[in-house]
């Protein structure tokens, strides 16, 4: 199968719909943002339900406070900010007062990761996949795309239990299903093959799919996975493909430490250990630039998968 891409499109944009529509659906949704309305894309839904939308300005801490006391009266809060912001700045009231007490509070991180670009190092974040797939109770979601991602949104609305929802700034290609449903905990597979596996989430999934057109022409067959779901991992499915292909890529934009390579390299560790390569930002901070630039410069396209993918087939016994 070959994916198209339908259009670059951010995946804010997808949260921004999605959020509307769920909102649409089920009166006890609220919003909460921290001064950060347009570039949230929550805008559509301050202006069709102003009594059910909550302005906390720049002071994530109280946002996230507010929205797990909301939780108490049977709402739904969706509180959303930059992904450094809700995160990093303001961990320990999602430790305390959502994850620690099971509040239904969804955590909506947007530029996430290197992509939102120019702004530099002090509003990425690279990190924030481990600080929330650390914490008990903690669901962690990562989608490749505007549908995805608009799925996504509207899917958490509907699960009880503290989410952190991770998407981006950046206009990337759209190709998933628009009328696929999102299966939490549940991976997507996009490839069938046989002599590597390769798991990807967010804006790196398109270039996985790249890399699996690349290694086809090859003669190397990939065993393709969407990792939209951190956590609760879906151990079933990848010890099924590990067991088969017995090499694994994993391929994100954040950190090595803490996120998707460390779910998986903890799950092989245990169940089914096999050589592991990584695509992913190694111990380091981020800086200026454009996001195609910062992508190149830290090694997460495409041609970096597909030199992952060969040095692990490689190490095959």
């Amino acid at each position: 199968m070959k994916y198209t891409n339908t259009g670059n499109i951010d995946t804010r944009s997808g949260f921004g719909v999605g959020l509307l529509e769920a909102g649409k659906l089920n009166e006890n949704i609220v919003a909460l943002c921290a001064d950060l309305t347009p570039s949230l894309k929550m805008g559509d839904f301050q202006k069709a339900f102003p009594e059910r939308f909550f302005q906390a300005g720049i002071a994530e801490a109280n946002m996230i406070d507010v929205a797990a006391g909301l939780t108490i009266g049977g709402k739904i809060p969706f509180a959303g900010s930059f992904a450094g912001f809700v995160t990093g700045r303001v961990y320990d009231q999602i430790r305390q007062c959502v994850a620690y007490s099971k509040k239904n509070v969804k955590i909506c991180g947007s530029h996430a990761g290197l992509t939102l670009g120019e702004d530099g190092a002090t509003h990425q974040i690279l990190e924030d996949i481990g600080l929330m797939k650390m914490l008990p109770n903690m669901t962690v979601i990562c989608p490749c795309d505007y549908n995805q991602t608009k799925a996504a949104t509207i899917a958490i609305a509907n699960y009880n239990g503290p989410v952190y929802l991770r998407f981006g700034r950046p206009a990337v290609p759209n190709f998933t299903n628009p009328n696929e449903k999102f299966e939490i905990g549940k991976a997507q597979k996009l490839y069938d093959g046989s002599d590597v596996t390769i798991l990807a989430c967010g804006h790196l999934v398109w270039e996985a799919i790249q890399t699996a057109e690349i290694l086809f022409q090859q003669g190397i067959s990939v065993d393709l996975f969407n990792i939209h779901t951190i956590k609760p991992f879906d151990t079933n499915t990848i010890l099924e493909s590990i067991k088969k292909t017995k090499a694994v890529v994993t391929a994100e934009e954040h950190s090595i430490n803490g996120g998707l390579f460390d779910t998986v390299a903890q799950f092989t560790a245990r169940n089914f250990p096999i050589p592991m390569e990584a695509v992913a930002v190694f111990d380091s901070f981020g800086e200026s630039g454009t996001p195609n630039e910062l992508m190149e410069k830290y090694n997460l396209k495409a041609n970096n998968i597909v030199e992952a993918s060969k040095k692990v087939i490689s190490r095959k016994n």
